[in-house]
């Protein structure tokens, strides 16, 4: 059936299908990526912001040092928050050619059928620049519809639902996102897997919208990319493959 529950479902299957131990391997590498880019741009940004603070603090008059601190608090929201895009919008280029070996060995996993002679690693070397250039691709995609469904929050009386709308556009951007690793794998081009979600429009928001709750949740926004990857190619095995 295509409800919003079928669509979470097939999230929290690929939470567990990451912990299987044929699969562990394939998750490294993403995780890996996640964690330092992750890591890297709170170094980078928390000793810009030091160096800001250095040149600014002897500037103003004793009375007001306890300033200080509250300038900390407001910059770790603001790193949070931009984090919570900048660091997705990178790791999901960096890691997107490790996303199609992960759906590939999860297809397997799920089937059973054998790795195709041109699939692995050597298929991932092969189409490494094409890879990237897809996941760019996708990411002006998702910007040119954000900009249209931004504006409504400007408008009187339609802003009061426009969270609504762009909860529900970010989750479709992550189905598309995400779908793209398996049925790519299997050469559908962007037009025939949105039609094929937009058939199964409510799981596809389902699914969708609880990767983006699970993106903004600590610690388990680690875990979303490979997560998201295994638990879309359990929609596609079970809906759409055969």
């Amino acid at each position: 059936m295509s409800n919003p529950f079928t669509g979470i479902g097939y999230f929290f299957q690929g939470l567990r299908l990451i912990t299987q131990p044929g699969l562990r391997r394939y998750v490294m590498i993403p995780l890996l990526i996640n964690f330092t880019l992750f890591a890297g741009l709170i170094w980078f940004g928390s000793s810009q912001f030091e160096v800001f603070l250095q040149w600014m603090m002897p500037e103003l008059p004793e009375w007001l040092q306890w300033f200080e601190w509250l300038l900390w608090i407001v910059f770790g929201v603001a790193a949070l928050l931009i984090l919570f895009y900048v660091f997705s919008l990178l790791a999901n280029v960096v890691a997107s050619p490790f996303n199609g070996l992960l759906a590939e060995a999860v297809e397997r996993h799920l089937t059973g059928e054998a790795q195709d002679a041109d699939g692995g690693w050597k298929k991932m070397v092969s189409e490494l620049v094409p890879t990237i250039i897809d996941e760019l691709k996708k990411l002006l995609y998702m910007a040119a519809w954000s900009i249209p469904f931004l504006l409504l929050f400007l408008i009187p009386v339609v802003n009061l639902v426009a969270p609504f709308i762009w909860l529900a556009f970010s989750a479709w951007m992550m189905t598309v996102e995400y779908a793209d690793y398996p049925m790519g794998n299997h050469g559908l081009r962007s037009d025939e897997q949105k039609r094929r979600l937009g058939d199964n429009r409510m799981m596809s928001l389902g699914f969708g919208g609880a990767v983006t709750l699970a993106t903004m949740t600590p610690i388990l926004n680690f875990l979303v990319m490979p997560a998201a990857v295994a638990g879309a190619t359990a929609m596609w095995v079970e809906r759409w493959k055969n």
